[in-house]
């Protein structure tokens, strides 16, 4: 393997540059060694930060994350000028927030009560993914994944397939591909320009897509453990809570249109809740350090040097999904806004639900690892939930076959 070097000192091997390199190894850390995550996500970022102060004349660490000096802002380069901090602070505040409001879910009663209404065979499962999959299309898809979580761990009394998991975080990233509300790829395309209606066609890959991995998944729940039929004990709502889980929602919906920060109206939501019922705060000490994970590992994202993609093309838009599954998709959505010539619904599928695929792909897989660690370990995740890349590639060419390549 060579050793050369790129952009006046940073080292490449093979052609490859040294981040890529390190970031790739992080990851296969991260699925070889996946009880102890954290630390490997942690140690990939200090090696990859060491690097680049060591080896990149170009990079400077405080305009990385707080925003570029007036002379960069001169020269007109948007990310530099804004800094990474607002979408590390915006998924702190969501991931965090979020744990609250499965806590605050779980205790208002609601998913003792469910099994009155959920039919009894694998129906049940398949009804609970529909709904998963209709809340996230208005809803962001870490509270969407965290309430169908929170449900399914009651009604199946704790004991939940690892493919019916997968399922659940497809269901909430499918749901929210086509709507400009329901996924921060698609408001992102949203705020560019991109019309809401040039998205929604992603509801036809979603929908097949869902249509195949959710009866695959319901199947694999109900032969593993099949749904409470009868509500559990003296079960009641308790509506302070039901009160409590609104405003949160509502505070995530407003901050989102109003302050392009929905993190920040989650928890204004949870001050407002406060007021009603005290909020399960003590739910934080287990969420931070999925929440530093998830973290650690898109700013390494970030860190990489990926300053174009090859030329727009439905084979491009395909292999996007499945790099999303490793890599944000939050800087390959802006690339493609800058790049230009994208079917902008075919997009907002692949990045949206190809994270799906692995566990750590989505911020709505990390999320759910909370609640399910056990979900942590990449192999049984792509074994258990198989049908979810199943669906995938079946949605995309569905959509290609119904509608064309039309950017």
């Amino acid at each position: 393997m060579s050793l050369a070097l790129l952009d006046a000192q940073m080292i490449a091997l093979g052609g490859i540059r040294l981040e890529f390199i390190l970031f790739g190894l992080t990851l296969l850390g991260v699925a070889v060694f996946h009880n102890k995550v954290f630390w490997v996500a942690l140690c990939g970022l200090a090696v990859i930060i060491t690097c680049k102060l060591l080896w990149d004349p170009s990079f400077h660490l405080a305009e990385h994350f707080l925003g570029a000096r007036p002379l960069l802002e001169q020269l007109g380069d948007k990310h530099l000028r804004q800094g990474e901090w607002p979408v590390l602070l915006n998924l702190l505040g969501l991931l965090l927030g979020f744990a609250v409001l499965s806590k605050t879910f779980e205790e208002s009663g609601v998913p003792n009560v469910l099994p009155k209404w959920l039919p009894d065979d694998w129906r049940g499962p398949f009804v609970l993914l529909v709904f998963v999959f209709v809340l996230s299309s208005f809803l962001d898809n870490i509270a969407a994944a965290l309430i169908g979580g929170t449900i399914a761990l009651v009604v199946f009394q704790k004991k939940v397939h690892i493919g019916y998991i997968a399922g659940i975080v497809a269901a909430s990233n499918a749901g929210g591909s086509g709507s400009v509300v329901g996924d921060t790829t698609t408001t992102m395309m949203w705020i560019e320009g991109v019309s809401p209606l040039e998205v929604l066609h992603a509801y036809v890959a979603a929908a097949v897509a869902f249509l195949l991995f959710a009866w695959f998944a319901s199947r694999q729940q109900d032969r593993w453990q099949p749904i409470q039929k009868d509500p559990l004990g003296d079960a009641r709502v308790d509506w302070g809570r039901i009160a409590a889980v609104v405003l949160i929602l509502v505070g995530a919906i407003a901050g989102n249109v109003l302050l392009d920060m929905p993190g920040a109206g989650v928890w204004a939501g949870i001050l407002a809740g406060a007021l009603i019922r005290r909020p399960p705060l003590r739910v934080l000490r287990g969420a931070l350090m999925g929440t530093v994970f998830l973290l650690s590992l898109v700013t390494c994202a970030s860190l990489m040097p990926v300053d174009e993609l090859p030329p727009a093309s439905w084979i491009t838009t395909l292999s996007l999904g499945f790099l999303s599954a490793v890599f944000d998709n939050i800087p390959l959505t802006k690339l493609c806004l800058e790049q230009g010539g994208y079917d902008w619904g075919m997009l907002a599928y692949t990045v949206g639900f190809g994270g799906s695929m692995i566990w750590f792909g989505s911020s709505a897989g990390v999320a759910i690892c909370n609640t399910f660690p056990e979900c942590r370990n990449v192999w049984a995740w792509l074994r258990g939930g198989w049908h979810v890349t199943a669906g995938y590639i079946l949605g995309f060419f569905a959509l290609l076959l119904a509608l064309g390549w039309r950017p």
